[in-house]
């Protein structure tokens, strides 16, 4: 008897399910403001302030359930310009996206790049950092005015390295300070690395005489007595790092570095937002503030069309200082 109503109910039911909506999509992109498969692209080799920077924000992304899996990954070369160069061509993606910062703005004009920051979509402005001067631990100079001393007596003979290629941070921090003392900037021994990492190996075997990067690249080496932090290229001192500032010491130098996300060009307004949004969230934990204070990083966060206006601004006055200094 009760057999008809049975099968009543299961038709019902199957009806339901065909003519009635799901409330939640079935996975697509569109369904939420998750990015699926999104990858992170880093423009120097592992260890440098840009690989640093991109996996510490994987991390609290994944930490904090705020999207799926991100997948980090290196593709070094020409001052960061190949991984540019390979953004570009990836129009359209929104899958993709670049850790970038000063030193990029920089490498395009020294490398002649063919493809530049404006040809990019602008995401967000992260972090801004200062610049340190470093030694081995067993280096003769034991403060900023022996090591300027020496320099200024012979500056070819003290070879500076970077973590980024001439145009960059690392290197313009330095030759910036050269001009500042009287040094000729043409005439100083400059010797490019590809990212903090491999700088800081040159320096601790003493392949050049001193070093220049950001805190974050540093901070561990200086904390395990390895390195000798002389001097700081920020306006005010780096809490945590016993080093007083260039101004400090009478060489008028005030310098930071920057670093943020962009994305390919030809993004859908959807998938531009979904980027902004995810990093603004990002911002917002708590992880990411205390990854700001532990690798001394200052809180300069921006998006969209006022990290844009910013690009322009950076890519203006990289140009200007380079040609400033000789050096363009």
């Amino acid at each position: 008897m009760r057999q008809p109503k049975t099968w009543l109910a299961v038709l019902g039911a199957a009806l339901l399910v065909l003519l009635v909506p799901p409330l939640v999509s079935s996975g697509g992109d569109d369904a939420d403001s998750r990015i699926r498969g999104l990858r992170l692209m880093v423009p120097n080799t592992p260890g440098g302030g840009y690989d640093i920077t991109a996996r510490t924000a994987a991390r609290v992304v994944e930490d904090n359930d705020l999207n799926g899996p991100t997948e980090v990954f290196n593709l070094p070369g020409a001052g960061g310009t190949v991984a540019l160069g390979r953004l570009v061509s990836e129009r359209g993606n929104g899958k993709l996206a670049m850790s970038m910062g000063l030193g990029v703005v920089g490498s395009v004009y020294t490398n002649s790049s063919p493809s530049t920051l404006r040809d990019t979509t602008p995401i967000a402005k992260l972090t801004e950092e200062s610049d340190i001067i470093v030694v081995a631990k067993n280096s003769p100079y034991h403060d900023i005015h022996e090591l300027l001393d020496a320099w200024k007596a012979d500056p070819g003979a003290l070879p500076v390295g970077g973590g980024s290629a001439p145009g960059g941070p690392d290197h313009l921090a330095p030759m910036l300070t050269a001009k500042a003392v009287g040094i000729d900037p043409k005439d100083v021994t400059y010797v490019p690395f590809d990212g903090g990492g491999e700088l800081m190996a040159s320096v601790l075997g003493g392949k050049v005489a001193f070093g220049v990067s950001g805190i974050g690249e540093t901070r561990d080496q200086i904390e395990a007595g390895e390195l000798r932090a002389l001097a700081v290229t920020s306006p005010e001192r780096v809490p945590g790092i016993d080093a007083p500032t260039l101004q400090e010491v009478g060489v008028d130098v005030s310098f930071t570095n920057w670093r943020g996300i962009v994305a390919p060009p030809g993004l859908s307004d959807t998938d531009r937002q979904k980027l902004i949004d995810l990093f603004t969230a990002m911002h917002g934990t708590e992880q990411w503030q205390e990854a700001l204070r532990v690798n001394g990083w200052s809180d300069a966060f921006s998006t969209g069309a006022e990290f844009e206006e910013f690009l322009g601004e950076e890519s203006d006055r990289v140009a200007s200082v380079l040609k400033e200094l000789g050096l363009a």
